[in-house]
């Protein structure tokens, strides 16, 4: 019993479990943000260009409801309004991160001086810098 509170507490405490909490926090964030992207940016121009069409109460009746039996249909209408949520979520996602890795990736450049680039980026770039140099003496000196 000692043993395994003892692997639980280098678990815990090494990261992988404050590491997973941190992205279940961030994500259920990111969740709400996308949330109220769709239902409040891009859902209303949706109904708008769609006259308000809603596709919950579509079905395809097998059997229609009688004194002695219920309704047999299929509900399709509900299914096809979850894809289409699922699509525009997706969409905007989508481009919610290509936005985000845009600038990631104008940060990590560091050739580009409007943002500044990051210490680990700016030695990686000399580091490479150097290495070009070191190959091409080299390259030089087998000739």
């Amino acid at each position: 019993m000692k043993k395994f509170i003892n692997e639980f507490k280098n678990f815990a405490v090494k990261g992988n479990m404050i590491d997973m909490a941190i992205g279940i926090i961030i994500g259920t964030a990111f969740n709400n943000v996308v949330n109220v992207i769709v239902k409040q940016i891009v859902m209303p121009p949706l109904a708008f260009i769609t006259d308000g069409v809603s596709f919950s109460n579509r079905k395809w009746v097998l059997r229609t409801a009688s004194e002695s039996a219920d309704e047999i249909a299929i509900g399709y209408g509900e299914l096809l309004e979850v894809l289409v949520d699922f699509g525009v979520i997706a969409m905007t996602i989508f481009i919610v991160l290509k936005g985000i890795n845009r600038f990631r990736d104008q940060a990590d450049d560091p050739k580009d001086k409007k943002v500044k680039t990051p210490k680990n980026i700016e030695l990686l770039a000399s580091m490479e810098q150097l290495m070009k140099e070191q190959n091409a003496l080299l390259k030089k000196l087998e000739s």
